[in-house]
Order: structure tokens, then sequence, then C-alpha cells
């Protein structure tokens, strides 16, 4: 374990292991916390987790893990590494099983009063429409020649079918779609789990929310992408299902085999990497750029299944149904970007694993419509808790390679809390406080139960306070669809 007296604070949020402290370390280990998470931030193994990531090949400027840090696998979750072009690596598990695990949120025109008689009903048709569960398969069933077509043009490919508009390709990351993806470098395990789960939600930490827009902070910027107080949104929380855990694991154990052919020595072997330039990082990036590019469909379909929803319980009973996206973002991949370091310019792969990409005002990545404003950021809580849309700022560019935190952070393990808590006294304590619940597992519930995570407002506050994203809206549920 790390302890207190092995790093330094050097500011109100930010704290820092040296690069002195071993002797592997190529660069700092830095961490963005405040007292009270720092408490539970020490009694895990993610800070040592942090300090090994410092040790990696060609890793710029500082290893960085956001305030939800905790453990994971190689990498702490939170986590965030950048390493130099063209030789520096790429790790699997700087990514995670889970590719472009992320977060969709839909708005609407309608607030909370409108929808209060037909919240009961919408949860069980969202619930009936969009699958859930461990292994759960949808209405797509595609042929592997479909399935090529959305692991190379992802949530294009889903506009094409049908599900979705080009103004949701305009508010999702790289318009819903990694350019570089290559099918062939998917394993025939991988796509035929990806065959039947397009338009699904899965289980773990998944979920479809029904939130109203509690309190607006920054009136000018929630005005600017369309959210106001007491309206009704929709999250979307999933990721590249089967596939995306299957591609990892793949690519772990080639990793794994291939390794000591570039020399590479590291500290625990669950951060086995290639050089990006090499064959092995090649083939793992289009991988994993096919994954990404299979989430964003899934989300996309996930997003037509929801505003159908909508229309089969609101048709005739209220004015304005419409949903209209606000924006889509990954918040578990690796990606080649250009950042400013030390007055220059240099290409960097930016390994995100359970942080989320901030860009800030001016950025070119961004749509129009938001490049002035900056990114929105999507951070969702645990079950039943707030959850907040912040934007990126140009102190997330500078301190942290245009990135921040990715949701609340688990202090629990998923077995400890079905040890724990009860579902079924966590679903009656939900729907006594006004939330509507659709589960098809009281143990996977259990898991997922607030008391197993940080408070998201803690860690928003953190990431606001050290200037690395800006807190535009918070957000509260009204019902919860999970696996």
């Amino acid at each position: 374990m790390v302890a207190k007296h092995d790093f330094k604070q050097l500011d109100e949020h930010l704290f820092e292991v040296p690069a002195a402290f071993r002797s592997d370390m190529r660069v700092p280990a830095r961490f963005y916390s405040d007292a009270e998470l720092l408490k539970g931030i020490i009694t895990d193994n993610s800070l040592q987790q942090l300090i090994n990531t410092a040790t990696l090949p060609g890793v710029v400027k500082y290893a960085l893990a956001m305030p939800d840090i905790h453990q994971g696998y190689g990498f702490p979750i939170g986590g965030v590494v950048a390493t130099e072009l063209p030789d520096g690596v790429i790790s699997p598990g700087g990514v995670g099983y889970d590719i472009n695990c992320g977060v969709r949120l839909l708005a609407t025109h309608l607030d909370h009063e409108e929808i209060r008689p037909f919240v009961d009903d919408l949860a069980t048709v969202l619930y009936t429409n969009c699958p859930s569960g461990v292994g759960k398969g949808g209405s797509i069933k595609l042929k592997a020649r479909e399935l090529d077509q959305v692991l190379s043009k992802g949530a294009r490919w889903a506009v094409k079918n049908g599900f979705g508009t080009e103004v949701d390709l305009e508010r999702t990351e790289e318009s819903g779609c990694l350019d570089g993806a290559n099918p062939e470098k998917v394993s025939s395990r991988a796509r035929d789990r990806g065959l039947k789960q397009v338009g699904t939600l899965g289980a773990g930490n998944h979920f479809i929310e029904l939130d109203t827009v509690e309190t607006v902070l920054d009136p000018e910027v929630a005005r600017r992408i369309g959210l106001f107080e007491g309206q009704i949104a929709v999250q979307i929380h999933c990721g590249s299902r089967g596939l995306g855990h299957q591609v990892c694991g793949d690519y772990v154990r080639r990793f794994q085999k291939s390794i000591s052919r570039y020399g590479l020595k590291l500290p625990d072997r669950e951060l086995v990497c290639a050089p990006l330039s090499s064959p092995q990082g090649q083939d793992y990036l289009a991988a994993m750029k096919a994954a990404a590019n299979y989430a964003f469909a899934n989300r996309q379909v996930l997003a037509f299944h929801i505003r159908r929803s909508f229309e089969q319980v609101l048709a005739g009973k209220v004015s304005n149904h419409h949903i209209f996206q606000i924006y889509d973002i990954a918040h578990n991949m690796a990606k080649v970007e250009t950042h400013r370091i030390d007055g220059k310019d240099m290409q960097l792969c930016v390994h995100r694993k359970g942080a989320t990409r901030a860009f800030g005002p001016g950025s070119a990545e961004l749509p129009t419509a938001y490049r002035d404003i900056g990114q929105p950021v999507l951070v969702p809580g645990s079950m039943g808790t707030a959850s907040w849309v912040l934007v990126g700022t140009p102190e997330s560019m500078a301190q942290t390679f245009g990135s921040t935190c990715h949701g609340a952070g688990r202090t629990m393990s998923r077995k400890k809390a079905r040890k724990n808590i009860r579902g079924i006294t966590l679903r009656e304590d939900l729907e006594n406080r006004g939330i509507q619940i659709r589960a098809g597992s009281m143990p996977g519930l259990a898991e997922e139960a607030p008391a197993a995570y940080k408070d998201v407002d803690r860690v928003v506050n953190v990431v606001h306070s050290a200037g690395i994203a800006k807190k535009v809206a918070r957000l509260k549920p009204i019902a919860v669809i999970k696996g």
C-alpha cells in the first residue's frame, strides 16, 4: 500500500507521488482528491497501480488518476496515461474490458409534471424495449457482412439503417465512428458474441435512467446545450458488450506471448502492452476501434428504442414527446491525439480508463454548436443518486490531456455488495423515494447500490474546484432500468 508520507500535496485537490519514489518510475504519478475521498483511495491498491503505469515506456509528463479512482485490471479505473508516438506503448488494461463503455444523454421538451402520471408505464416499456442482462440478445440479428459494417462504421451504420439522425452523429464523440477500425483484427469468437447484442444494455453498472434536471448551475451553457430545470432527460450507460470484452481478452493473451520480443519489463503482468508502432500494437488499436464502433452503434440503437418507447407511452397524451441528443461520450478508450506539452505539439496515445474526455473551448474535434463552450461531460452517479453534466475547460487541456472523472467510483467490490446489501430491500427503499426500478436480478441490483460507491457530488466538486471540468447541471433519477 502507498502511505500518505509517500506523496505530497501540490494544491488543494492535486497530489503527487514523485518519480523518485521508485527506481522504475519514468514520470510522477498524480491524482485528484479531497481529504474525505483520500481516506478511501489509500485503502485499496489503486495508487500502487497508478504508480505502476508511470513505468510504461513512452509515458509523457505524468500518470494521472481522477477522484473516482479505484482498483482495476492493471490500470486503476479513473486512470489517464499518455504515451508518445511512435514507440510509446498501448495497453489493453489502459482501456479496460468494456471497450468504449460510455454515456449518451438524451433530452426532451417535457417537464416532470407533464409525464408524472406516465412514469410507471415508461419504465415498464423501456425495460421491455431495451433488453438487459448478462448475455442478453436483442431484436437485431446481424449477419457477418452486416457486423463488418457495424465494426467499420459504428453509429453511422445505425443512422443509415434508420436508427437515428445526422444530428445524433454530430453530437457524438468522433461522430460515432473511429476511423481505422479493422473488422479483420476482431476474432471469430468476439464476432460471434456481437452478432445478437446490438441494441442491448447488458448488466453490471450499465443502465438506462429517466431523470429530471434538478438544478442548473450555469444557465447560459445549459441553454446552449438544451437543458432547463425540471426537464425530463434520459441517460444510457453501456458499452461494447461481449464483443468488446472478448477483444480485450484476446489481445491481453496475445501481448503476453509477444512482450519479450520488445524487451519490456513491467511491474505487473496485467500492464501487458506493445509499442504502438509494432504489428501487435497496430492490430490491437484497429480491433479496439472496431469494438468502440460497435459500442457507438449499440447506444445509437438503444436511443432509437427509447424514442419509440416514449412514442408508445406518450403519443396523444402530451403535446411534444420528441427526444433530442445532448452528447455521447466514451470513458474507456485509447486514442491518438495531439496535445501541447511544454510548448510543443506532440502526438500521444491517450489511455482513458474510467475517465472522460473533456476537451475545452476551441477544440476542433467538438461539434460546431459546442466548440466555443467546451465539450459536454457526462458523469453518472450510482443508482438512485445524482448525475452531473459538466463541460471541459482550458485547464483540462493543460493539466489532464483533456480528461476528467467518469462517475462516482466504487468503494465496495461487487461480491461484498451482494453479501452486505439485499436487492429487494434496496428496491423498496428506492421506490419509497419515488424512483421506479426495473431490474432482472436482485443480486445484480445490490451490486450497484449507492452504498457501494463514492459520493458523486464530492467527486464532481473536486474536478470542478480543480478546474478540469465545470458544473452545468445536476440530474436526479425518477426511473432506473437495469439488467
